[in-house]
């Protein structure tokens, strides 16, 4: 028996080595021919000594090669499995191909210089050695050594690579190759790949899912589920995890940005589908997405080195265009999510629901107040630094803050509140009038109304004074008449100036062609301070009229 590789030297050195000359992409041809081969797991074994790397052996318990794969499969060079074979699922895990150029094999040579390949099937065992130096010196036809050819064996099905004479000189990062390998294929449950050293003290590696990314703190995340109808022609076609982390993601990491699988593996390497991605959400967003039917169309769209599609195929361009408004969808629901998240974290920090607060205020208080709410939140890694700060503020600035800068007496404020909660501060004006005539008529037991209720206050004149229904001052002394007879010019203006112009024509006309927001304001205030000299009233109900203390002044009302 003899085999015979058949080729140009410069394809092997194109294909093979220029291609594949980092190791995982390389390995990654390696594990999907075990893949391919109905494995169940596949075991990377790197070998070093001194710290310098000597071998690395992958071994699969697939279905393994007769002496005739051998010839008419492996060692033909662009073989296209679906062509010859079609394109069926395999035996024993129902798993569609996921080789297609035949082109793969060549990265061993991207790794090593020689390559010896031992496998089983059917009880027959078949290894022989690719050597580098001597592919190149042959003439368009290389015949590697066989070491065993048809051995009867007990042996299990199975393929055993082992890579030697490596061209890498470093140390072997098992935990970086893991990460990188991760990257490459999404991993179906069916299928195991596992990491190891000769050193028995390493603990072996497993390459799954989880792996991918499991270095980045995930915030949010979106499925076909979320964004895909019913009515879409890509319902039911692909399926994708989009996913927005924490904190920006190291540009480094080989995770920004979306990958593109076809039946499990790679086929375009991260990107956003989009000509602009100045948004700072690109920093924030990964995923995946798995569109088998790439590997369908008549037309091969996937490069050889699996990290790029043809989007000038016109089913390409199509799905460039779906997956686009996909992610332009997925960043603006991503800074609504942020925005409601922020606001939580806000709220549960400080005890301060923001929207509320901010939209209480009038826009000349809300404009700076919100600048400095948003400049001491913007970076969620000191929000709480500042959180003292932001209550301090809420102290100075509460919700209504014109409400409650005006210091409005308590009867006054829990009578008008829900009218300036409503931004009706008209209503809350007038309604304020009428609360003050309302305890004016507590107080004197009259039924006075409008106008009229500065009668309550009259003193007569000095030479013929006469008591008051409701004093609010001492009437003997010059200051204290000045006072009493201020309540009641200022009652009987604000009854006339501003009641029965509100009582008399509609509200909507009134305000604010007539009395402005701030009239209202000043209109509250002065009602307050009107109120607030009947809590030293003594309003005489008692027949001896006797002097008293200010506190028993104090009318309970």
């Amino acid at each position: 028996m003899d085999y015979e590789l058949k080729f140009d030297p410069k394809t092997i050195e194109h294909l093979g080595v220029k291609m594949y000359s980092t190791l995982p992409p390389a390995l990654a041809e390696i594990i999907s021919n075990a893949y391919d081969a109905d494995s169940d797991k596949v075991i990377l074994t790197f070998h070093e000594q001194n710290r310098v790397p000597k071998s690395i052996s992958i071994k699969d318990d697939g279905e393994g090669m007769s002496a005739s794969d051998i010839q008419n499969k492996f060692l033909v060079i662009g073989r296209n499995r679906r062509d010859v074979e079609g394109d069926k699922p395999s035996k024993k895990h129902n798993r569609l191909p996921t080789g297609k150029k035949g082109l793969g094999k060549l990265a061993l040579f991207g790794l090593a210089k020689k390559i010896t390949v031992d496998t089983v099937q059917d009880g027959l065992r078949n290894r022989f050695v690719l050597d580098w130096d001597n592919l190149l010196s042959a003439d368009g036809s290389y015949h590697p050594q066989i070491e065993i050819a048809n051995q009867k064996t007990d042996s299990p099905n199975g393929t055993t690579i082992k890579l030697s004479e490596l061209k890498r000189k470093t140390p072997f990062d098992l935990e970086s190759i893991a990460d990188s390998l991760s990257k490459i294929f999404i991993i179906d449950n069916s299928f195991s790949i596992e990491l190891k050293t000769t050193n028995p003290d390493d603990k072996s590696i497993l390459v799954n899912n989880e792996r991918k990314y499991a270095l980045i703190e995930q915030e949010f995340t979106w499925t076909e589920k979320d964004l895909i109808s019913s009515d879409s022609d890509y319902y039911g076609k692909i399926s994708f995890t989009f996913i927005t982390t924490k904190t920006p993601i190291p540009p480094n990491s080989g995770l920004r940005g979306v990958t593109l699988f076809s039946r499990g593996k790679l086929v375009n390497a991260p990107e956003y589908f989009s000509s602009s991605t100045s948004s700072h959400f690109y920093q924030y967003l990964t995923g995946w997405i798995r569109a088998d039917f790439i590997d369908l169309l008549d037309e091969d769209v996937i490069s050889t080195n699996r990290q790029s599609i043809n989007w000038d195929h016109p089913e390409m361009q199509e799905l460039r265009e779906f997956l686009s408004k996909l992610i332009l969808q997925v960043g603006k629901e991503w800074r609504e999510k942020r925005k409601n998240k922020k606001e939580e974290r806000f709220s549960k920090n400080t005890g301060i629901d923001k929207e509320k607060w901010l939209s209480s205020m009038s826009d000349d208080v809300r404009k700076p107040v919100e600048k400095i709410v948003d400049v001491m939140t913007k970076d969620e890694e000191v929000e709480s630094t500042f959180t003292p700060i932001i209550q301090a503020l809420h102290e100075i600035v509460p919700e209504y803050p014109e409400l409650h800068w005006r210091h409005l007496h308590k009867k006054i404020r829990s009578r008008i509140q829900s009218y300036y909660e409503n931004q009706q501060f008209a209503e809350a004006a007038d309604q304020g009038t009428k609360v003050y005539g309302q305890i004016l008529r507590e107080i004197s037991g009259e039924s006075l109304d409008g106008t009229d209720l500065a009668k309550l206050f009259a003193t007569g004149d000095k030479k013929r004074p006469k008591k008051p229904k409701i004093k609010v001052a001492d009437v003997n002394t010059e200051s204290g008449w000045n006072i009493q007879e201020g309540q009641a010019h200022m009652t009987r203006g604000v009854m006339a100036g501003f009641r029965n112009p509100m009582n008399h024509a509609p509200i909507d006309v009134v305000v604010p062609e007539i009395f402005t927001q701030l009239d209202c304001l000043n209109i509250l205030s002065l009602i307050s301070y009107l109120t607030t000299r009947l809590d030293y009233s003594d309003n005489d109900r008692s027949e001896n009229n006797s002097e008293s203390s200010a506190s028993d002044n104090k009318c309970n009302w």
